[in-house]
């Protein structure tokens, strides 16, 4: 896993590009993603299956990884079995 590595979950339709972070595996929905679309779904893990937003940037507690999510679905993301958190914004500045 590089950055510019689009990968795909192996239990929804989850879709992701690395923006940060390398040799690490992500899950989604419980199982590892892969850069290949699967033949058979993996049953979704209910622990996991908060889902993705299209548009949101997903990254662990310590801002190591960074993801992109550019197709949405069930399952959540997570690094070792720790669920990845929505990235905040950065305030814009005030045009007083």
């Amino acid at each position: 896993m590089k950055p510019g590595t689009k990968l795909k979950s192996t239990a929804c339709d989850t879709e992701v590009m690395v923006i940060k972070g390398s040799n690490i595996e992500v899950d989604c929905g419980g199982s590892p993603m892969s850069d290949t679309a699967p033949e058979a779904k993996a049953e979704l893990d209910s622990a996991f299956a908060e889902g993705t937003k299209v548009g949101k940037r997903y990254v662990d507690a310590d801002a190591t990884v960074e993801l992109l999510c550019v197709k949405a679905g069930k399952g959540s993301l997570s690094i070792g079995g720790t669920a990845l958190q929505i990235k905040d914004s950065k305030p814009l500045p005030s045009s007083d």
